[in-house]
């Protein structure tokens, strides 16, 4: 069973100019997250990316590298298209794909991930939100109901996406051509660990807290 790492990591950035290299703490972004997949118990760790700067700090820090093509590298490309490439050039049983963008992201959670890959086809990682109300730009509300508004203690907790990593087997990727799918297990991360930089805002957040 060949369990590989796969860090997309393209070199265009609108939010952040050159995000993906831009210095953290005084290391380049993608350095957290291929530092955490190494830590990890996988097999390989691989960058995808279209940027010859990104390939040659990958390399540095031992990454494999797959070159990916600039078609696949846009604004408009989905992560599902480059995982699709990857996994056409890559041979693996299960991939956990970690998005440079959540350095906060420690190896122990990618581990729970794998451990839990024997009950669940797919794992991804969330954190816990009690209930808010929430509202469109157009100020409407979109989970409750303005005019019968119920108690925070009355509502369900959610789990929120926080785009950290995503594991699930080669088999179910080129099937469903989506990043998780069948039986679906989570593993749930602290608040202050899934925050995940977009904008620099975020950026001088995370590094304020690192």
């Amino acid at each position: 069973m060949k369990t590989v790492a796969v860090i997309l990591a393209r070199g265009g950035s609108k939010g952040i100019p050159n995000k993906n290299f831009k210095k953290l703490k005084g290391k380049p972004l993608i350095y957290y997250a291929i530092n955490g997949a190494f830590q990890s118990k996988v097999d390989e760790v691989w960058v995808s990316t279209d940027c010859p700067t990104i390939k040659e700090i990958s390399e540095h820090l031992y990454a494999r590298v797959l070159d990916r093509p600039k078609e696949l590298a846009t604004d408009e490309s989905s992560s599902e298209s480059a995982l699709l490439h990857f996994s056409k050039c890559v041979e693996f049983d299960r991939m956990v794909f970690i998005q440079p963008t959540s350095p906060l992201l420690r190896s122990n959670y990618i581990n729970q991930g794998l451990s839990m890959m024997d009950e669940y086809d797919s794992v991804f990682s969330v954190c816990r939100e009690h209930f808010l109300p929430r509202w469109s730009l157009a100020v409407e509300p979109l989970n409750f109901d303005n005019d019968h508004r119920v108690r925070r203690q009355d509502r369900e907790d959610t789990y929120v996406e926080n785009g950290a990593f995503y594991i699930t087997t080669k088999e179910l990727l080129e099937k469903n051509k989506v990043r998780v799918s069948g039986n679906i297990g989570v593993v749930e991360m602290s608040p202050f660990e899934s925050f995940q930089i977009d904008t620099m805002e975020d950026f001088n957040f995370i590094e304020r807290l690192m």
